[in-house]
């Protein structure tokens, strides 16, 4: 198992560090290329990036800066925000569709915090038609301003698009709904192939090195990881064991069994949010009222680089949620924002 170990994570780590500027397909230059560009929103201000940089562990810079008071995302119009904390994209490409598991009983996977897009092309058409992110009035908005010769990656984007897809941006006919709308479908495709490249998959943590036999762990991190997999529990929603597909290829450990739970985490009073009504999380969802205040299990893959903490960014720092998790009830916190489901 180490040989195969080590044969990833060398893979992995290669392919990782080589990719250069631009990703290796033209399908995935091309989704590189939109996952940047600030032109695609309303003001000209925002892309993907914005809320999911690289540097950032691919979350929103300006809350990783200031957990305690950034602890959502602005949108194109600076005067709105979302209403959650803004995930990670890094190794979202590993997260299921969403699904019931009739053994366990329960909800698991999908992108989003509640879950309601199935995968990485879905999600990404999700941004730039919302008011409070990239706010475009619509799919015609994005494409033009895709197929706009004044963008800097217009000829890029023609040739990419022609090559990739077979669309030609230069002829492409803005008042054709159905043109528009493949155009549209290729647009949140090709973020997609990007974000399941190797710049979000990396596996290079200390962690991957040490299970890959090349790196010792320090005596205080061999005793977090003996109380992570052991008295705290953390492993059970957090799991760090590797897992082997049929094949017997193998997947690092994702520290997520992507399931939904309500933590009791209470109602965030932060000015940016705290008018907000209470959010319910996939109970919000229609069809799934049973489910209220759960929200999905977050990979702790880059969790140091990405404060804040818990759908509504409640934590600033690790030591502040994992006081939560061991203090939780016993009245050190204000109540749960959604009592059902605990």
């Amino acid at each position: 198992m180490k040989k195969k170990w080590l044969a990833l994570l060398g893979c992995v780590l290669f392919v990782g560090t080589a990719a250069g500027a631009l990703a290796g397909t033209a399908e995935e230059n091309l989704g590189q290329r939109l996952y940047f560009d600030q032109n695609l929103s309303l003001n000209q201000n925002q892309s993907c990036a914005s809320c999911h940089l690289p540097a950032a562990g691919f979350a929103d810079p300006m809350n990783v800066q200031d957990p305690w008071n950034s602890v959502v995302s602005l949108g194109s119009d600076i005067t709105l925000n979302g209403g959650r904390n803004s995930p990670t994209s890094g190794y979202a490409a590993f997260i299921p569709p969403f699904a019931f598991d009739d053994a366990e009983g329960l909800y698991f996977g999908g992108q989003f915090w509640d879950g309601r897009a199935d995968t990485l092309k879905d999600q990404a058409k999700g941004p730039f038609l919302n008011p409070v992110e990239m706010a475009m009035p619509d799919e015609a908005a994005v494409i033009a301003a895709i197929a706009d010769p004044a963008n800097k990656n217009y000829k890029q984007y023609v040739k990419l698009f022609a090559s990739v897809y077979g669309i030609d941006l230069a002829t492409l006919d803005l008042n054709d709904p159905a043109q528009v709308l493949n155009a549209y479908d290729k647009t949140a495709q090709a973020i997609g192939v990007f974000e399941q490249s190797t710049r979000f998959v990396k596996f290079n943590s200390k962690f991957d090195y040490y299970l890959a036999g090349q790196a010792k762990l320090t005596a205080q991190e061999l005793n977090g990881l003996a109380l992570y997999e052991g008295d705290a529990k953390c492993a059970a929603c957090h799991p760090s064991a590797a897992t082997i597909n049929p094949d017997g290829t193998i997947v690092p450990p994702l520290f997520s069994d992507f399931t939904y739970d309500n933590l009791g985490i209470p109602k965030s009073m932060n000015p940016l949010i705290a008018d907000n009504p209470v959010d319910l999380g996939l109970g919000g969802r229609p069809g799934y009222e049973t489910e209220k205040g759960k929200f999905r299990v977050s990979s702790l893959r880059n969790i140091a680089l990405t404060p804040p903490y818990g759908h509504n960014g409640y934590f600033a720092t690790l030591e502040e949620i994992v006081h939560f998790y061991n203090t939780a009830g016993d009245g050190t916190w204000p109540a749960p924002e959604v009592a059902e489901n605990v």
